[in-house]
């Protein structure tokens, strides 16, 4: 039985990591969310907090996030603390803070011949929609084009662009804290020969948004699900959170009345059963929020990045035949595998 919503509360900001330039009051009470802690949450947002600058930690110490790992671990501090030092290991490991500033993935749009994964406006609660389309998977093709690590690295830059600067401005746009994706799956001509290639790769993706970027998941609509599909999925939920699972909704072929309940005709591509047909295509828009002027701001990490440029000695200072340069980008070498997605984190 689910714990009962508390009343609602300001939320105790840190002034030392605490510095939102968007709403942090979530759209309805939902216990275990910012201006929804009992007591003794808001002391375990402060105890991880603390154990983890003990050891160390300086990064992503904010409240939300931190609710976020809490949240994922059902408020245990002990787990929570495991879950994001075993984050932070894998961010040092695959250098995603250096690479995220520079990433450019120039083979984009050859991999999109095959697997289609891309945010595209917003639903009708103004979340980021995510849309990812199995069907043409080929991953020997896809390895002629690109590796597995870049794929991998692309996938975590995506995730970080979620985080900043997509959600902000979407929570910017509606007036209200907005911290997950709505993610549609298409598995339109995934057959029994492409089944083991899709599930396996959307195995790691999973992984990789579950075990790093927790609670970014609020919907998930799986549409064209292969027969039989619906068996296999009626045993897999009995395995998973009750409250995951509420997320999570399976279609075969006649999908599109219910996902218009869900995002509003105008931003959902036509080829879904809506009316967007953007110029170049929906898959390579990137259209939201986060590009319109009047809610768009510079992520954090692009800040951080701009600082370290401009403070970073000039070559003169730096003696003849140097010069000062943006972080290199380096690929990702052990990246384990989650939505974006799919991107989708429970």
């Amino acid at each position: 039985m689910a714990a009962p919503t508390p009343a609602p509360s300001e939320l105790e900001l840190d002034p030392k990591h605490d510095n939102y330039d968007f709403p942090t009051t979530p759209p309805r009470p939902q216990n275990g969310h910012p201006g929804y802690l009992t007591a003794q949450q808001q002391a375990q947002v402060h105890q991880l907090r603390l154990t983890l600058e003990s050891e160390g930690y300086t990064e992503r110490l904010d409240t939300l996030t931190l609710l976020r790992f809490l949240r994922a671990r059902k408020f245990d501090v002990d787990l929570s603390k495991k879950m994001f030092v075993e984050c932070e290991a894998w961010r040092k490991e695959t250098n995603l803070d250096e690479v995220l500033p520079t990433w450019d993935y120039p083979e984009k749009g050859e991999i999109f011949k095959y697997y289609p994964q891309y945010y595209h406006k917003t639903d009708k609660d103004g979340r980021p929609v995510y849309i990812e389309q199995l069907g043409g998977i080929d991953l020997n093709a896809m390895y002629k084009i690109t590796t597995a690590e870049r794929m991998l690295t692309n996938l975590a830059v995506e995730y970080e662009r979620v985080s900043d600067p997509r959600l902000p401005a979407c929570s910017r746009k509606a007036g209200t804290l907005l911290e997950t994706c709505c993610s549609i799956m298409d598995f339109k001509g995934v057959g029994l020969g492409k089944a083991s290639q899709v599930f396996g790769y959307v195995k790691q993706a999973s992984g990789l948004s579950q075990n790093y970027y927790p609670e970014r998941l609020g919907h998930l609509y799986l549409i064209n699900t292969p027969w039989g599909f619906s068996t296999v999925w009626n045993v897999v939920k009995g395995w998973l959170d009750p409250v995951t699972v509420q997320k999570i909704h399976v279609f075969g072929s006649s999908y599109k009345d219910e996902l218009l309940k869900q995002v509003p005709a105008e931003n959902l591509p036509k080829q879904f059963g809506g009316t967007c047909e953007c110029a170049g295509g929906c898959q390579f828009s990137d259209m939201g929020p986060w590009r319109e002027a009047e809610w768009a701001r510079p992520a954090k990490w692009e800040k951080k990045a701009d600082a370290t440029i401009q403070t970073a000695p000039s070559a003169v200072t730096e003696g003849a035949g140097t010069s000062a340069a943006a972080p290199a980008v380096v690929e990702a070498t052990d990246a384990a595998k989650a939505d974006a997605a799919a991107p989708a984190a429970a």
